[in-house]
């Protein structure tokens, strides 16, 4: 999968040399002018100022204020954090556009000069070092960046468009959240949902786009594996949680290989284990933490269901009395996201236009990321959606790491960075494009 994702994103590199002479060249000149004037600085405040899920609020505020300032009507906390700002220009498709804005508890070891610093208390009582890690910074960025130019070109287009500024996409709740607190009912029933996101797996200068399955389903899920507690010496007087919950690790990966049809992906990690506090004293508890990925619905369903008979029962298997097995509780999930197929075949044949060949690769999951702007444009909803990349990382730096450099860092890891000129303009043209397209003044 590694070999397969660094020989797309080097034929990418290889590509983008290549003139894209089919580009609007007056939105790109007028982004890249604002790039400078503006949009700049404001990634950059964005960076050193990220903020964890929920607790968005000066983030909030200041895409509030952006939105404002473009002439956009703002609404603030909707979905708790969440902001909406509604851009009228005549009749014509209402269409939203949406960014995220969380950043991760995650400490900054990338030496940039705007490197963050931040800590945020979260909603645990606990402190933790903040980072934009998986590029939130750019989508925000560029969404204000949109709203300015759709703005400029009032001539062009005619319609709505919505702005959705969304809180917690990193805990996959924020979406969920915004709906929830009535967004269609409130600001109207969208008839196209666009967004797009950042990514280190894909050179500058660089679209891409699925026409059905865009990103996994992702379902976060605790187990609480019951002991009863004894001396170390002393394993026969007690039940050991830590062995316990070893066993439920290694079960849960039959799921997989042994009850989900070859032919159907599906992903259980363990990523957290916890349990003890000290060599000689065995536990009355152990908590693991999964994420748990799928491509459809019904696969999703059988992973979840299994995983807690696997759980409870080797609590049984193992002697834990009845009122003492395992519990296992859904935490936080999203659907699959799909692409509406038609949109985007009709967005990919634009974008292609606009950028060229050379400036578009077709799609290919390599990975099971998971994205909550599914439920934007879930099939209950009836909104058709759209949702591409956007490479975020320069050319070079994959012929580096080729010839024996440095790895290209992932999304979320501490060292992890953008390119941000060439992303933030490349996700507002493309934005404005979409728009464009969607709704001509003509």
């Amino acid at each position: 999968m590694r070999n397969t994702i660094k020989a797309l994103a080097l034929a990418g590199a290889a590509m983008i040399t290549m003139p894209a002479a089919a580009q609007d060249a007056a939105v790109s000149k007028a982004v890249a002018a604002d790039y400078d004037a503006h949009l700049e600085e404001l990634f950059v405040h964005f960076h050193e100022n990220p903020e964890l899920s929920f607790l968005e609020t000066d983030t909030a505020k200041r895409m509030a204020a952006e939105l404002r300032a473009a002439g956009a009507e703002v609404t603030e906390g909707v979905g708790r954090t969440g902001v909406v700002g509604i851009m009228k220009n005549g009749e014509g498709p209402l269409i939203l556009l949406r960014a995220d804005m969380d950043g991760l508890p995650v400490e900054e070891k990338t030496g940039l000069p705007y490197a963050s610093d931040a800590t945020q208390t979260g909603r645990d009582g606990k402190e933790y070092p903040v980072m934009h890690a998986c590029g939130h910074d750019v989508h925000i960025t560029s969404m204000v960046g949109t709203a300015r130019r759709l703005a400029a070109m009032k001539d062009q287009w005619k319609g709505t468009a919505m702005f959705v500024v969304q809180p917690a996409e990193e805990v996959v709740g924020g979406a969920e959240a915004m709906m929830e607190d009535g967004l269609y009912e409130k600001f109207g029933k969208p008839d196209y949902a666009l967004a797009f996101h950042v990514t280190s797996l894909l050179p500058t200068g660089v679209l891409s786009a699925s026409e059905g399955i865009q990103y996994s389903s992702s379902d976060s899920v605790d187990i609480m594996v019951p002991g009863i507690g004894a001396h170390g010496a002393a394993p026969h007087m007690g039940r050991d949680p830590v062995y316990i919950a070893s066993q439920i690790v290694t079960a849960l990966q039959s799921i997989v290989s042994r009850e989900i049809m070859p032919l159907s992906p599906g992903v259980i990690t363990v990523g957290s284990f916890h349990a003890g506090s000290k060599h000689n004293i065995i536990s009355d508890r152990a908590d693991l933490q999964l994420t748990v990925r799928s491509n459809d619905e019904e696969t999703r369903a059988q992973l979840l269901d299994a995983i807690e008979r696997v759980a409870v029962n080797v609590g049984r298997a193992h002697g834990l009395p009845e009122d003492k097995l395992p519990v296992v509780t859904r935490i936080e999930g999203t659907p699959v996201t799909h692409n509406d197929p038609e949109l985007a075949k009709r967005l990919n044949a634009v974008m292609v236009e606009n950028f060229g060949t050379e400036g578009f690769m077709p799609f290919q999951q390599t990975t099971m990321g998971a994205e909550d702007f599914a439920y934007f444009v879930g099939r209950d909803t009836g909104v058709p959606g759209y949702y591409f990349a956007v490479g975020g990382t320069p050319p070079e730096v994959f012929e580096a790491a080729k010839n024996g450099g440095a790895p290209v860092p992932s999304h979320h890891s501490p060292l992890f960075q953008i390119a941000p000129r060439p992303s933030v303009t490349l996700g507002t043209e493309a934005m404005v494009v979409a728009v464009l397209e969607l709704a001509p003044a003509g």
